[in-house]
């Protein structure tokens, strides 16, 4: 299809994500310093990508990650199981006190006027110490990776987890994979290592040879370091700015084909206005927008990310992988937790024009 993209038709895995496994702990609509109560979401921005493709759209799929040996450790590793992704482990031995830990997310999921809150424990995570030489790279891709993906959250851990990032990408190009980035940007977490201008040249010795960019404007200047837009947009669902801006981004990275993102209008907690746009290959896309009553809004764009990233997959033409993403990331607020219940036939009607009516 008109993408730009050479994706090989074969391989033992269709996709294969780098990143740091989490653990978050949501207490619903109690805020946290009142709860009594909590559920627990295994999560990780690479992470959720590999889930929703394995899960929802039966793809073979795995993680590169760290796995600490302890129960929390065994509880996330029985959830990456039950998701049908396949693991690739680092191992850690806990000491009893202080880890190595797996990492522990905190939120609540606000109601209506009231946001939700999300804060973070990641001392002395396993995920941060993963460095160059982990893993063996090349035995990973002998036997056939069509996609890898990376992001953002899991650059911006350590010095260490950056430059295995961009090892895994230079040796996923050598062995013919497509290549994506979800930027991710997270202020407090590249607050910790150094602010802005350290992420900007991060991120720039990961993204140069990536095919595919995940990310909406503020991602793109603060990731990228590109400069912000000339025209204010309109509202938070006008595609111009976004569009606007891919001329700097390709500029600055020749060998981008893909560039998409998630529009969200957020009139309330449980209230979205929600749309996708994406330029391929020197051509732009707009999905619909849809109103969206929201359960948690927590995963929507890693939704998105993986519909999308299916869509190119199963060689789909641009509009409908942007429109498979949008669908995809819609339904996913609608669950809780950070990773998809939906099937792929409720996407393939959605991303038509399915509707709320009962099934039966």
């Amino acid at each position: 299809m008109s993408h730009g993209l050479n994706i090989r038709k074969d391989g033992e895995l269709d996709l294969l994500s780098l990143g740091a496994l989490i653990h978050r702990l949501d207490t619903g609509i109690i805020p946290f310093r009142k709860a009594t109560e909590c559920k627990i979401h295994v999560s990780g921005g690479e992470f959720n990508v590999a889930a929703n493709l394995a899960d929802c759209f039966q793809m073979r799929t795995a993680i590169v990650s760290a796995m600490v040996d302890y129960p929390v450790g065994d509880l996330i590793a029985e959830r990456v199981k039950a998701m049908g992704v396949k693991p690739i482990y680092k191992y850690f031995k806990h000491d009893g006190v202080h880890g190595p830990n797996m990492a522990t997310v905190f939120s609540d999921q606000g109601h209506g006027v009231r946001p939700p809150v999300v804060f973070y424990n990641r001392c002395n995570e396993a995920g941060a110490q993963l460095k160059p030489g982990d893993f063996d790279w090349k035995a990973i891709f002998a036997q056939g990776v069509r996609w890898v993906h990376c992001g953002g959250l899991f650059a911006s851990l350590s010095a260490t987890t950056a430059a295995l990032a961009a090892e895994m990408m230079k040796e996923a190009k050598a062995a013919g994979a497509i290549t994506s980035f979800d930027l991710n940007y997270r202020a407090k977490l590249w607050n910790i290592q150094g602010g802005n201008a350290k992420a900007v040249e991060t991120i720039g010795k990961i993204v140069e040879n990536v095919d595919v960019l995940v990310g909406n404007e503020e991602d793109l200047q603060m990731g990228l370091g590109i400069p912000g837009p000339e025209v204010a947009a309109k509202s938070k669902l006008d595609p111009s700015v976004f569009f606007g801006m891919i001329e700097k981004v390709t500029k600055k990275l020749p060998n981008a084909k893909v560039v998409a993102t998630t529009l969200r209008e957020v009139h309330s907690t449980n209230h979205h206005s929600w749309s996708a746009v994406a330029w391929v290959d020197g051509k732009t896309y707009t999905a619909p927008t849809a109103e969206l009553d929201v359960v948690d809004r927590v995963g929507g764009g890693d939704g998105f990310a993986a519909g999308f990233i299916y869509g190119m997959l199963a060689g789909e033409p641009p509009e409908e992988a942007v429109k498979l993403g949008w669908a995809h990331g819609a339904l996913l607020t609608t669950f809780p937790g950070d990773t998809t219940m939906a099937t792929i036939d409720q996407v393939r009607a959605f991303a038509k024009g399915g509707s709320a009516r009962i099934q039966r």
